[in-house]
């Protein structure tokens, strides 16, 4: 499984009704600035604390930050703690709102 997944694939994952965890690893404050819908946040600096408590290690996860770079970081760490199916998306949040769902706001 590719360490990435573009918006695209993520929408049709979602189109289709496939079962995966969206994991948005912003700040609150950014969480709440733009989102999207069914998201899990787990603040980055948050995640080593809390991740074996709320995450199935067998599951299908998708990280999402604002442009891609905290997301790759997380999932290559949790990919190191055993998670073999986590993938980033590509761009971020920020390239879901420009190129999925131009009603999540950019910021």
């Amino acid at each position: 499984m590719d360490y990435e997944i573009t918006p695209e694939e993520v929408k049709t994952k979602l189109d289709q009704g496939e079962e995966f965890t969206l994991l948005d690893v912003r700040e609150p404050w950014e969480f709440e600035t733009a989102s999207m819908a069914g998201a899990k946040l787990l603040p980055m600096g948050d995640v080593p604390s809390r991740v074996h408590q709320e995450l199935d290690p067998e599951d299908h996860i998708v990280v999402v930050c604002h442009h891609g770079v905290r997301s790759l970081n997380v999932t290559a760490w949790l990919r190191q703690q055993g998670f073999e199916k986590v993938q980033s998306m590509q761009g971020g949040i920020d390239a879901w709102s420009r190129r999925v769902d131009g009603t999540v706001p950019l910021y």
